[in-house]
């Protein structure tokens, strides 16, 4: 009876490590909306890049300790929404979009209240929150390798790369152009909503390997890499993944049509009978 009960609370203990990294993203996230109502933006920023750490590692980690439940699932997604939702649903609209800095070409400056970048900042909340519920219902039908729609960090991320692009020069920063950061939150989401394809971090690329330590270590490397040249690095490159979307999407609906009844996976690609209700994973 001891026995059991020691490898229960062992198993207990284990379930809790990925739920800490889930934690983490939680508080990075509550913290960058403190950074933002305080008007440190590009702090914020950078808080919301180590949230998107966090909920990348807290997936990776269920799997590779094989502590993978829906609890977790539930969990890194009402994290998800505060962290990569509101957060920089607020830093936009506080850093680009309020009446004063946003200057549309308005018939009188008594519009100015009607605070459409208000509406525009909660349209990419909004959108977010449809893009996680999206992402649970559908977890189970769809080829983990692959996002249907962007992923609700990639878009807090182009948020943040944004942001941080703005103060890449040392010295008082000029206003933000508040009609381009509309325009581009506007875009990012309508593509959490969309049905384009975007790569996944469980895709065969990433799993399918005999060194998943050492590839969690380089994937680990890889985004602190991109946090200190967040400035200068992570904007260009969240405009290539953007850019991806259309692209891999075009290429799956090719090899899907031209595949033979036969060759055809089960569920949307070829899932390999993974078990996709793991943590989020960047959803």
């Amino acid at each position: 009876m001891s026995q059991k009960r020691k490898r229960g609370d062992r198993r207990r203990s284990i379930y809790i490590i990925p739920n800490l990294f889930t934690t983490g993203s939680l508080f990075f996230g509550f913290y960058s909306v403190m950074c933002s109502v305080q008007g440190r933006y590009s702090l914020a920023a950078a808080l919301i890049l180590f949230a998107a750490v966090m909920d990348a590692l807290d997936g990776t980690v269920a799997r590779m300790t094989n502590t993978t439940s829906r609890f977790g699932v539930e969990y890194d997604s009402l994290c998800d929404l505060l962290s990569f939702g509101a957060a920089p649903a607020v830093l936009v609209y506080l850093w680009a979009l309020t009446p004063q800095k946003l200057r549309l070409p308005l018939p009188s400056p008594d519009d100015r209240s009607l605070g459409f970048g208000l509406i525009v900042a909660f349209i990419f909340l909004a959108c977010g929150a449809l893009r996680l519920a999206r992402f649970n219902v559908s977890a189970g039908s769809r080829d983990p390798g692959f996002f249907q729609g962007l992923p609700i960090p990639g878009g807090a991320g182009i948020v943040a790369a944004a942001v941080l692009w703005h103060y890449r020069f040392p010295g008082p920063p000029l206003l933000p152009a508040g009609s381009q950061v509309l325009i581009m939150t506007i875009v990012l989401a309508f593509l959490m909503v969309s049905n384009l394809d975007f790569v996944s971090l469980k895709n065969k690329i990433f799993t399918k390997n005999n060194h998943p330590f050492e590839t969690l270590a380089i994937i680990v490397i890889f985004l602190a890499f991109l946090i200190i040249k967040a400035k200068t690095v992570l904007l260009p490159l969240g405009f290539v993944y953007l850019a991806s979307g259309p692209v891999v999407t075009v290429v799956r609906r090719l090899r899907r049509g031209g595949a033979k009844p036969s060759d055809a996976p089960d569920a949307e690609g070829d899932s390999d009978g993974e078990d996709d209700s793991d943590k989020g994973d960047g959803d």
